[in-house]
């Protein structure tokens, strides 16, 4: 490493090779008594803030801004100036004039502050003797940052690395009298400030009710009023505000501080409104009697008053240059960020350096204002506190006068003054609330972890500074709440299609928790009450860790459901964490060997447990899932340790319920009503098929349309008497549950008439009048019926009687098929019938096909199958077994056309062995 010498300074302090300033930008990288490196100081290096900056020209403005805010926040207001007209020119160098990227870096110490600028572009054009003047003209566009530093700076130099190149510049503060806090220079008479006549300053005493109770006589002549006319009165009644832009502290509010500072105005005795700049301090008596003096001047004349280190309260700031910047810049610095998280989590860091705090937080205020929320915090376990929520009015304390700013020297005296610094080693805080317009919509606040830190003067420094960012925070915050409803808007759009796509209650219950995890919640647990005699019962779990979803489920299997209680809105169930962190405890000891048992047996468990209790250790919440006034079940969603649920997420998914719990009752509903439909279907069915010596049977069964199990066509086999079986094969007109209900008429019909020793014509014809009897519900029906009696010889008599249906095709051992009956009129359609029976008999391996329509009538276009197309399939089907020609049968039916089938089917084929 090269130093490089100038002549007139003092030789810069040594620092290892490679140390680098950090690299992240605007990142405050710590306070307190910190060590930086091994160089030997005057004094200790007490905080330390960097930043790096890309080499483009806007860099430059942006280094001063940083550099401005970090001493600003230091206090060091006395060597801002020389700071940022020096860092200006060290950054130009880097950025504009060298073209690299540059790091700045300041260190804070009790004596002053140093600042180091590096860059890229490690050319060593430093001498190491000569005269300042070859370091470069005046003239000249760049290079007179070095001139600069050998001219301002207390100390300085230039320190070199085979790739960077550093130059840094120590700023002494002045040394003023002891007590004084601030001092300015001296002036000559003619610059002094001018007043119009001798200065009067109003001495106001205001008594604990607000009431005047002494009035001077310079207040007499400044106002008009005598002290008797105006004594008893309150200061309200004569104060004209607020006078003061962008403060949200009202007359009677500052009345109540310690101390403040400020502008309003006075009404006179003639009507008009003085303008005036005060300074309030609140005292007691030797009887404890609280009271505010009120020192007042001309506004015109508040230098007299005014603390110089506070700086006028006006809404512009001037910076080095002379350009004009919002003052909210000059507290959150430039650029500001675009999101509201940035801007939060950078305000928050900038409060804490501000008051030399160990910690801040920012909380912000929900839709009605009775909670706050926790938005961002620094120095604080930012998992746990991070949107978490507090009353406003609730309980002593802090939040119970949110709406005022509040200074607690020591959080042990007032325990849960502040929730939100409980148990974490913090004892004085100041907090200030952040108004718009009036309106509460969030707080601020610094804590330390020492007693006795903070007084009133930091509580209105931070206020004020509160009042400069509250309008921003607002602002983000509604573009941030606006984005957020219209992706809430969307998510439920896309979430009612999703759940009006399906009325399967396992995929409801599935989709209902894959929507919230892990858009809404990390993990999700559904229960579902089957009626109101029943619990709730816990139906689905999901985790977006797969891993952990069987031991969340069986964690869950051990607590007790949450109450089925039907008031909307989310409510805490604490039950789940509190089972967690148990079973993660007893874990412990075990793994431990405290419990007396052997340790290795409880080592394979020990891990799914801690990770199932860090898994829903954090917020969980319950929301009822109502439906037709009547709660169906729970939706639950967790988060793991720590962590909180946003109000918006919470409102987002009670939304979400009531669209889910509305799609599972009707998933419910369906399903309910699919079981009795589908156990009515069953029971038009036969039961199976009997045995029949000597004879192979087989039937194949399709309903047309989805969910159906019969349709209109039917099938039955039965037993009549000892060796005579019934068969039938029938086809009502059309499908569905219509035409099932004349299919179940049929069936119990033929089997009663059957058994009663009828021959089938007799059978078909009484049938025939039972279909008439159904009036404007019967339906015209064709049926092959027929009585199958098998020989000791192997073969098998039957009885046919086919009334208007396909005709049964015989199939012979030599592959000729033939039509086994002879058609004749269908059923339901006229009164009397003249229908007669026909005799088959099947020799040993002979087949008997029986279809209804749907097989013969299947389509692929304009071609049909046809009665000879069905011929023709069964003519190859010699040689196989009954089941075998009905599955030949149905796979030639199905490839015949590409579609669908659109009408029942029924195969039935019988094989005589």
């Amino acid at each position: 490493m090269t130093t490089g010498l100038i002549p007139g300074g003092q030789t810069p302090d040594p620092r290892p090779v490679g140390t680098r300033p950090p690299h992240q930008r605007g990142d405050l990288t710590g306070q307190g008594a910190l060590h930086v490196d091994d160089r030997p100081r005057s004094s200790v290096i007490t905080a330390r803030a960097a930043a790096s900056f890309e080499p483009v020209g806007r860099s430059v403005a942006t280094a001063r801004s940083f550099v401005r805010d970090t001493l600003q926040g230091w206090g060091f207001a006395d060597i801002i100036d020389d700071a940022v007209v020096l860092t200006s020119e060290l950054v130009t160098n880097a950025v504009v004039h060298a073209g690299t990227h540059a790091e700045v870096l300041c260190l804070r110490s009790a004596d002053g502050v140093r600042v180091e600028v590096s860059d890229r572009y490690p050319e060593r054009e430093i001498p190491l003797q000569g005269s300042l003047a070859t370091m470069g003209s005046p003239d000249r566009e760049g290079g007179r940052g070095l001139q600069l530093c050998a001219a301002i700076a207390g100390r300085w130099g230039v320190e070199y690395t085979p790739t960077h190149k550093q130059v840094w510049f120590q700023l002494d503060l002045p040394d003023r009298p002891v007590g004084t806090r601030t001092a300015g220079p001296a002036l000559p008479a003619d610059l002094l400030p001018l007043a119009d006549s001798r200065v009067r300053v109003a001495v106001v005493q205001i008594d604990r009710a607000g009431a005047i109770s002494a009035w001077n006589e310079d207040a007499e002549e400044l106002f008009g009023y005598p002290a008797d006319q105006v004594t008893g009165k309150p200061l309200t009644d004569l104060a004209a505000w607020p006078h003061t832009p962008g403060t949200s502290t009202g007359i009677v509010e500052a009345l109540q501080l310690s101390r403040w500072e400020g502008s309003y105005g006075i009404r006179g005795a003639n009507g008009r409104v003085t303008p005036v700049y005060a300074s309030h301090l609140r005292v007691r008596d030797t009887d404890g009697e609280p009271s505010t003096v009120c020192l007042l001047v001309r506004d015109h004349e508040r230098a007299v008053l005014q603390t110089p280190s506070r700086g006028p309260a006006s809404d512009q700031a001037t910076t080095s240059d002379g350009q004009n910047t919002d003052p909210f810049e000059v507290f959150i610095g430039s650029p500001a960020p675009d999101d509201l998280d940035g801007l939060l989590q950078r305000t928050v860091e900038r409060a804490r350096d501000m008051l030399d705090g160990d910690s801040a937080f920012l909380l912000l205020a929900t839709d009605d204002e009775t909670e706050l929320e926790v938005r961002a915090s620094t120095g604080l376990p930012s998992a746990r506190q991070r949107f978490a929520r507090v009353p406003v009015e609730a309980g002593p304390g802090r939040y119970g006068s949110a709406r005022m700013p509040a200074v607690h020297e020591d959080l042990l005296a007032v325990p849960g003054a502040v929730p939100l610094l409980n148990g974490t080693g913090m004892r004085s805080v100041v907090t200030v609330p952040l108004k718009v317009e009036g309106r509460l919509t969030g707080s601020l606040g610094v804590a330390a972890e020492d007693a006795g830190r903070y007084s009133n003067e930091e509580a209105l420094r931070l206020q004020f500074a509160a009042d400069r960012i509250a309008l921003a925070v607002e602002s983000a915050r509604l573009g941030e709440l606006e984005r957020l409803r219209r992706g809430s808007l969307s998510f439920l759009v896309e979430a009612s299609d999703l759940l009006a796509g399906t009325l399967d209650r396992d995929q409801t219950l599935a989709l209902m928790a894959q929507m919230t995890v892990p858009t809404l919640a990390t993990w999700c647990a559904v229960y579902t009450i089957a009626d109101q005699a029943s619990d709730p019962y816990l139906s689905y779990v999901l985790h977006e860790d797969e891993e952990l979803i069987d031991g969340i489920k069986s964690l869950l299997s051990k607590i007790a459901p949450p109450d089925p209680v039907p008031t909307p809105g989310a409510r805490v169930w604490a039950a789940p964490a509190a089972a967690a962190h148990d079973a993660a405890l007893r874990s412990s000891m075990r793994s431990l060997g405290l419990t007396g048992g052997p340790t290795h047996q409880m080592a394979s468990g020990i891990g799914p447990t801690l990770a199932t209790a860090s898994a829903v250790g954090g917020e969980t919440v319950v929301l009822p899932l109502v439906a037709r006034n009547r709660v169906i079940g729970m939706l639950t969603l967790g988060k793991p340790t720590d962590e909180h649920f946003r109000q918006e997420i919470l409102e987002l998914a009670e939304d979400l319920s009531r669209r889910a719990a509305l799609a599972l009752d009707n998933a419910r509903l369906y399903s309910e009503r699919t079981a009795i439909s589908q156990a009515l279907q069953r029971s038009l069915l036969p039961p199976e098929t009997p045995k029949i010596d000597g004879v192979e049977v087989e039937v194949i069964y399709r309903a047309a349309g989805e969910g159906n199990e019969v349709g209109g066509d039917f099938y039955d086999v039965f037993p009549i008497s000892d060796g005579v079986y019934g068969f039938a094969i029938g086809d009502v007109c059309g499908t569905g549950p219509n035409a099932a209900a004349v299919t179940g008429l049929a069936r119990h019909a033929l089997r009663l008439l059957a058994r009663e020793g009828l021959s089938g014509p007799a059978v078909l014809e009484r049938l025939n009048s039972a279909i008439l009897d159904e009036g404007a519900r019967s339906r015209f029906l064709t049926l092959l019926y027929g009585e199958m009696r098998p020989h000791e010889d192997g073969s098998a008599e039957l009885k046919v009687v086919c009334a208007g249906h396909p005709l049964p095709l015989r199939l012979r051992q030599d592959g000729t098929v033939e039509a086994a009956a002879e058609p004749q009129p269908l059923l339901g359609v006229m009164e009397d019938l003249e229908l007669y029976e026909q005799t088959v008999i099947l020799d040993p391996g002979d087949v008997l096909l029986c279809v209804t329509d749907g097989v013969t009538e299947r389509r692929e276009g304009t071609r049909m199958l046809g009665d000879d197309g069905l011929a023709d399939v069964l003519t190859t089907c010699t040689g196989l077994t009954a089941g075998a020609v009905a599955a030949r049968i149905m796979r030639a039916v199905e490839r015949f056309a590409s579609d669908a089938p659109s009408d029942d089917m029924a195969i039935l084929a019988m094989r005589v062995a």
